[in-house]
């Protein structure tokens, strides 16, 4: 094989790598500003025993024991699964990290719990922080980014707790095991959680770049399933913010501190126009229950 054919081959894999990191990313943003997207929510409203009523969703909402109730008053409407909702509405008890959305004219409302904690975030297609969106900003894309590294899994899974955004909220994560890796002559451990996906795995960092370039608080990547001797590819060009650095209207956990990278991780990623150009908070942080008065 001759130089030639093999600068050939290097800027064709090169050129199919971009495209598909090219798609890969757009795809995440059409997702995160889609018409019930995080970019849609309105507002945060924690549940206490106490039936509320809120301006951006209908329905009077209360948590009653470890189950979410909603009344409606007549002319209100809520459907899911399409199915119109009677008056009182019993969404059950919801397992923690889960959603369920009901939805009303082009509107949504999601029902969540995290932390422990129920809560209602209605999301409507016309909040301004989505019509403003304009894309996440990026590095430029460099196979450089995407290193090797060996997958090492715990003998038992861990249950960790890590912080949020969310002042006194905390989430409990499945540690799984740690990616071992090299970036630019130091070695780390990360603490890897599970994934989305069967066999994923999922990363929570920061770098040297947080809170200059990148998002303060945290950026998160996927890692395919390991192979068999424990072989990942870490493709930092695929770290991703997640949606608190764009509104203060999301409930994201902090990574463990083992997870903080000494090195400037210059992928993937980069501070939102919405955070950098001061947009991101549309509605002040509601406390949690029980810290209704107190600075958050």
């Amino acid at each position: 094989m001759t130089d030639l054919d093999r600068r050939s081959r290097t800027v064709t894999a090169d050129s199919s790598f971009i495209k598909e990191w090219e798609a890969w990313h757009r795809a995440h943003d059409e997702v995160l500003a889609g018409p019930h997207g995080f970019l849609a929510i309105t507002n945060i409203h924690w549940l206490d025993g106490i039936p509320r009523r809120f301006d951006d969703a209908p329905g009077a909402w209360w948590r009653d024991g470890e189950e979410v109730r909603a009344e409606l008053s007549d002319g209100e409407r809520l459907q899911m699964d399409g199915q119109d909702q009677q008056l009182q509405v019993n969404f059950g008890a919801i397992p923690e990290r889960s959603s369920i959305f009901a939805y009303w004219d082009d509107n949504a409302v999601e029902v969540a719990k995290r932390g422990g904690y129920d809560l209602v975030r209605p999301r409507h297609p016309g909040n301004p922080l989505r019509a403003a969106f304009k894309g996440t900003p990026l590095f430029d894309p460099d196979p450089a980014w995407a290193l090797p590294g060996r997958y090492v899994p715990f003998p038992e899974a861990r249950p960790t707790t890590v912080g949020s955004v969310v002042e006194g909220l905390a989430h409990v994560y499945l540690a799984i095991g740690r990616v071992e890796l090299e970036v630019g002559g130091e070695a780390f451990a990360l603490t890897a959680f599970d994934g989305r996906r069967p066999g994923e795995l999922t990363l929570l960092f920061t770098d040297a770049t947080s809170g200059l370039t990148t998002y303060g608080a945290c950026r998160s990547l996927t890692i395919g399933p390991p192979g068999e001797d424990g072989r990942v590819t870490v493709d930092f060009n695929r770290a991703v913010n997640l949606p608190c650095a764009y509104t203060d209207l999301a409930t994201c956990p902090l990574p463990p501190a083992e997870n903080g990278l000494t090195i400037a991780i210059e992928a993937g990623a980069m501070m939102p126009r919405e955070r950098r150009d001061g947009a991101a908070p549309q509605t002040p942080r509601p406390p949690l229950p029980g810290t209704r008065g107190r600075a958050n």
